[in-house]
């Protein structure tokens, strides 16, 4: 028994480890975007595409890498990833036009893809009622963006574009060769599913309502990780050491409460939890959008909603075991796809309604509805819980 308990450990520590450094290169233009908007002469539709575009493939990827981790082990496909992303990262070394750099920026996004390898795989090694609290940690792998968010900038201080290139290209390819030499794979399957089998799981109402919540919670995680530097720096003139810290501070603040959430779920029951979450994210908007000229009370509520938002999304991920048990790694790359497009599109939309209007307050408009639409949802998939309770119960 310990030495199993033992083994699970690993897996878990091993699989955020090699998460956290895969979403280091995902998120790693974000903090650069100034400095890329100005060697490229970039309009501000041009810097969010370039922003946007890894978390789009990132985002897509999610799914075939769910069901390959399913088919072939976490070992080996976190690990031949991880060597992928050494590619677009010395292409980009070479780049010198806009269209080139957003082509490396689109394969960057494989990066993003291993959240559904990591949360796959350490769904493997633990039981369905520990699995709230566990693929809470194992998203502590978020943590990359933090790391990226913050010391990007400092690197490029010191070394210049070309250098964090390749310093990142050496870490990824530590990690990558540490993780194959050290982890191991659980049991597989009996008799492992074809994708056509295990995109079945699409049938299932549970798995379009999980997509439908992570693509808020886990999307406005994105969303404003890798916007928030720019967002600072326009609002409020913060410097790019300084908008990166506090954008460090919001992924920190949503990354480490996310085992909470999955804590709470296991305690209270997702849904439960779900309805505060949505109430405080369109509270939290709403206060975001009344401060956009205060840079104290934006950064005190933006601290607030990266709460919200990380237990959102280890509430959300505390249901994906129980949608499909058998097909964990195609719901968790469903689902895990849902939440990277919802950060996809904000970056676009909110360059584009600047561009327009000179003002970020729409924006937060829609932020808001949706978070009162999920609510809504949810509000009704409670009563009719508990309605069918109620008609069953002797």
């Amino acid at each position: 028994m310990g030495k199993k308990q033992g083994t699970q450990a690993q897996a878990l520590w091993y699989s955020t480890i090699a998460m956290a450094a895969s979403f280091v290169i995902w998120n790693m233009l974000a903090p650069l975007a100034a400095q890329l908007s100005e060697l490229y002469r970039l309009s501000g539709f041009q810097k969010s595409a370039l922003i946007a575009a890894p978390v789009l493939l990132g985002s897509v990827m999610r799914i075939p890498m769910g069901v390959l981790t399913d088919r072939y082990g976490g070992r080996r496909v976190f690990a031949v990833t991880m060597l992928f992303l050494i590619l677009p990262l010395l292409a980009a070394s070479f780049a010198n036009s806009f269209s080139a750099m957003l082509l490396c920026a689109l394969f960057l996004g494989m990066g993003g893809s291993t959240f559904a390898i990591s949360l796959t795989y350490v769904s493997r090694w633990y039981p369905p009622e520990k699995q709230g609290l566990v693929l809470g940690l194992a998203g502590l792998g978020n943590l990359g963006v933090a790391a990226a968010s913050y010391g990007v900038p400092v690197l490029h201080g010191f070394i210049g574009l070309d250098g964090v290139f390749y310093s990142l290209a050496a870490m990824i390819a530590i990690v990558a060769v540490l993780f194959w030499m050290l982890a191991s794979d659980p049991p597989k399957p009996a008799k492992p599913k074809t994708l056509l089998q295990s995109m079945q799981v699409l049938k299932v109402k549970s798995t379009w309502t999980l997509s439908f919540y992570y693509s808020l919670t886990f999307g406005g995680f994105v969303a404003f990780s890798v916007y928030l530097p720019t967002f600072l720096k326009e609002l409020f003139g913060l410097s790019a050491a300084e908008a990166g810290l506090r954008t460090a501070a919001f992924v920190l603040a949503a990354t480490l409460i996310r085992p909470c959430g999955g804590y709470l779920a296991d305690r209270f029951g997702s849904r439960r939890v779900l309805t505060a979450v949505f109430a405080g994210i369109a509270l939290s908007g709403l206060a975001l959008a009344l401060s956009l000229n205060q840079s104290a009370w934006f950064t005190a509520y933006f601290l607030i909603i990266a709460c919200f938002l990380g237990i959102g999304n280890g509430a959300v991920f505390k249901m994906v075991p129980e949608v499909s048990p058998a097909d964990t790694g195609a719901v968790t790359g469903i689902v895990g796809a849902a939440g990277g497009l919802g950060g996809f599109f904000p970056p676009l939309a909110l360059g584009i309604i600047n561009d327009m209007s000179g003002s970020y307050t729409l924006g937060f408009a829609l932020l808001i509805a949706f978070a009162c639409i999920c609510l809504g949802v949810n509000q009704l998939a409670l009563r009719i819980r508990q309605e069918k309770t109620a008609v069953t119960a002797p």
